[in-house]
């Protein structure tokens, strides 16, 4: 099957986060609206201004920087505490994965270029921001956050609910860590391998893995797991939690790519949906391990 069959994925990536999104921001921007304008108004705000900003430096394009901001904003509403400040919110990590995405396509883009994998000079579109951070917007939505506490599957979210954010957090970091290993793995010299043989193959090819790439991978999931923990006034545990499970997800990307996208099967925007949902699930399954009776390791506040 050509890839180029596989568009119905890309829309169908759109239709399962953007209603989603549109609807949240909607009804939280009209809830705080009347309960706190502060938060509507730095919410709101800040989010219109980094799509402009993203689109304006060409990381995006129109209708990219337009769901990124609707995505951000959501991102934020979700993550409001008080005393109420912007930078104590999913503002600052999703900031952190737009600056490394926007270094990493660019660096070295003459070699990129040369081999015919350089992303487009207009940026991103919708449905790979979509792709990127949908899951993270959905799973640190507060319904999702409240059926979390409210099911007892993690029965330390019932003392700590901000543990929950910590699959959110982790889906962002998996989305920084895809990028950074993809677009910088391509910069280094040498010949990758694929995760499923180990034979070597050549530059850009799905499910291909270099040494260079899937450092720079995880080194990009601890910065994110860093300023999401930093910025939400998480504990050491979302630190870990969130940063192992934006590995997880990186190398479940390539497994994906070595199997169901070489095959034809999957398309890149929805191999980058599903890695990023698998990120948010690993670090929900370790919260829910480390929250049975006997686990030396405290989640509690």
């Amino acid at each position: 099957m050509k890839k180029s069959n596989l568009v119905w994925q890309s829309k169908l990536v759109l239709l399962l986060v953007l209603p989603f999104v549109g609807a949240d921001v909607v009804l939280e921007a009209h809830w705080w609206a009347t309960q706190n304008l502060q938060v509507a108004e730095w919410t709101v705000g800040l989010s219109v201004l980094l799509g402009l900003a993203t689109w304006q430096m060409r990381a995006a394009t129109p209708w990219g920087a337009a769901a990124g901001a609707g995505i951000t904003a959501s991102l934020m509403f979700s993550t409001v505490a008080f005393p109420y400040l912007p930078w104590r919110t999913a503002l600052v990590p999703v900031l952190a994965v737009s600056l490394m995405a926007f270094l990493a396509t660019r660096a070295g883009r003459g070699r990129k270029e040369g081999l015919g994998m350089a992303e487009s000079r207009r940026g991103r579109g919708a449905a790979q921001i979509a792709a990127n951070l949908g899951a993270a917007t959905i799973v640190s939505s507060a319904f999702v956050q409240s059926w979390f506490i409210d099911s007892k599957w993690i029965p330390a979210a019932a003392n700590n609910p901000g543990l929950v954010l910590t699959a959110g957090l982790a889906a962002l970091a998996e989305a920084a860590a895809d990028t950074a290993s993809s677009e910088l793995g391509q910069v280094f010299e040498g010949s990758p391998r694929m995760i499923t043989t180990l034979r070597r193959v050549e530059a850009g090819r799905d499910g291909a893995v270099s040494m260079a790439g899937s450092a720079a991978g995880m080194a990009a999931a601890v910065i994110v797991a860093a300023a999401g923990t930093f910025a939400l006034s998480g504990s050491a545990p979302m630190f870990w939690i969130s940063a192992a499970g934006g590995a997880f997800g990186l190398f479940f990307d390539s497994l994906l790519g070595a199997t169901l996208e070489e095959a034809g099967w999957l398309n890149n925007d929805m191999v980058n949906f599903l890695s990023t949902g698998s990120a948010a699930a690993f670090a929900l399954g370790l919260l829910a391990l480390l929250s049975l009776p006997g686990m030396p390791i405290r989640l509690g506040p």
